[in-house]
């Protein structure tokens, strides 16, 4: 691991561990020795870092040089951890951790007397009924979303009937039962929606459909909206 990003990483984990943090432990999550903990955060203090302690006695940051100050309104301060909180009831475990580090990052940031009000929000998540765990890497579903990477897949339809596509990922949503990929089917040659726990196997391609994935979207999501409002089914919301 290069410096940078050993620096970066051991500053994550002093902010987001539990106060004051020893040199052992800090050494353990980065898999280093000690010493290199010790040189680490003499440099993170040498760039501007306040961090308080010392060998034996454990460290923690009083000052952040990594993420400029923020402010919040209780309000938004209530509705940023609602929403996060959310995340970590979606069965996708790389997003749930995304999340965490998230608020951590937000909440490092944040004045003492709203670091407290974050911890003590009134607004909870509960989910009775949990989507199904997709039992693919969702993470490559974004990947090739963010490259705008054609992906084959094996999927099993609602009737059971397996069939081989080639698909157009545009984006991933959050249904309450279940998370679906939108995407243009290339084999259907139109906007078609794939449950991730009937994609039984996936693999990107060579094949770039960029610059289309934002146009395509615009195009499913008004053909979506027209649908909706034909059958008086509240419509999905406004991404801009």
């Amino acid at each position: 691991m290069a410096k940078s990003d050993r620096l970066f990483r051991l500053l994550h984990l002093i902010r987001g561990l539990t106060p004051p943090v020893t040199a052992s432990r800090l050494a353990a999550a980065m898999e280093v020795s000690e010493r290199t903990i010790y040189r680490d955060i003499d440099s993170l203090r040498a760039a501007g870092a306040q961090i308080e302690g010392e060998a034996g006695l454990g460290y923690t940051m009083t000052e952040d040089i990594a993420l400029p100050p923020q402010t919040f309104t209780q309000l938004e301060i209530e509705a940023l951890t609602l929403a996060l909180s959310d995340v970590n009831q979606r069965c996708d475990p790389a997003l749930a951790a995304a999340a965490s580090d998230a608020l951590t990052k937000i909440l490092a940031t944040l004045p003492e007397r709203q670091q407290r009000q974050a911890a003590h929000a009134v607004n909870l998540v509960h989910r009775l009924h949990r989507p199904a765990p997709p039992a693919i890497d969702m993470s490559v579903l974004r990947e090739a979303m963010w490259a705008e990477e054609a992906l084959d897949l094996t999927y099993t339809d609602a009737k059971e009937n397996v069939t081989q596509r080639r698909i157009y990922p545009l984006t991933l949503s959050y249904h309450d039962q279940a998370v679906m990929v939108l995407a243009w089917c290339c084999t259907r040659q139109d906007f078609r929606m794939f449950h991730t726990t009937r994609i039984s196997t996936y693999a990107r391609t060579s094949e770039s459909f960029r610059p289309r994935r934002v146009p395509l979207l615009r195009d499913y999501i008004t053909q979506l909206r027209a649908r909706d409002a034909k059958h008086g089914v509240r419509p999905l919301p406004d991404r801009r």
